[in-house]
Parts: C-alpha cells; structure tokens; sequence
C-alpha cells in the first residue's frame, strides 16, 4: 500500500488526482476518493500535481506479491 491518504481539509475537489492517475487508484463522485489503493505504483503523479497539497503518497512500493503455487 503506498498511497497513504488524502487530506479533506485541503481538498478542493478538483480533480486533478482523479485525471492524472495511470493506475484509476482514485474514483471521483461528490468527492474523490482512493477506491483502489493496493493498485498505486507510488509514481507521485498524483502528489505532485494537486495543487492542494492534499495527498500524500508512501515512499515504501510494494513487494511482489508470493505466489501460493
């Protein structure tokens, strides 16, 4: 998990995070949300351009997911 939050006391509902995610982390309704979280690739896209400041992303990515077989 590397997308940790977003912060709704920042959040201005812009919908930046929503449009620039390659992933679809993200699902945007009255508000957006992180609907997909196990999905992001901790690429910061979405960090880096809310002009909010509203989201914070890990800098821990996953680790490869083991196999059972």
């Amino acid at each position: 998990m590397t997308i940790k939050y977003i912060d709704y006391n920042k959040c201005n509902n812009c919908g930046m995070c929503y449009e620039t995610c390659p992933m679809d982390v993200f699902v945007k309704r009255e508000k957006v949300y992180i609907k997909y979280r196990n999905d992001c690739m901790a690429c910061y896209l979405c960090e880096m351009d809310c002009p909010a400041g509203a989201i914070y992303v890990s800098p821990e990515r996953p680790g490869p997911t083991v196999l059972p077989w």
